[in-house]
């Protein structure tokens, strides 16, 4: 995790910044953290974002093929330290993208709960999006 991500006036006002997750309006007014109001352009409406959910627009931008709550299937079997954790064609959920280094991490939480981070950029074969 990247400290400096979380601080509140690492921007300044008029510049342009990227959002680095799905964000929605849902609402909520969170009084117990520092929220920056962003103006969407593109979409000519203003939302609330934490800190931690934006760079800088100049800023290297690493794409996710997977976003938040996607469902998942597995083409091949998961298998840590020679033992099959999740055989193919189970189902999961990304629970969370961890975007602060180069190689993307998919945290998938499966059936019984348990979750798994998976290297998106190693193992691009890993998983499919489920058939409708």
């Amino acid at each position: 995790m990247k400290p400096e991500r979380f601080e509140e006036g690492r921007f300044e006002y008029g510049q342009s910044v990227r959002v680095t997750r799905n964000i929605r309006n849902d609402g909520t007014f969170l009084q117990d953290q520092g929220i920056l109001t962003v103006h969407f352009l593109s979409h000519g409406g203003m939302l609330g974002c934490r800190p931690e959910e934006l760079i800088s627009a100049d800023e290297p931008w690493n794409p996710s093929r997977f976003e938040f709550r996607d469902k998942v299937v597995c083409k091949t079997d998961l298998v840590v330290q020679g033992n099959i954790l999740f055989p193919q064609e189970t189902e999961g959920e990304v629970y969370k993208i961890l975007r602060e280094d180069k190689l993307i991490q998919y945290p998938v939480a499966f059936p019984s709960s348990r979750i798994l981070h998976v290297p998106a950029l190693t193992h691009p074969e890993s998983f499919i999006e489920p058939e409708l």
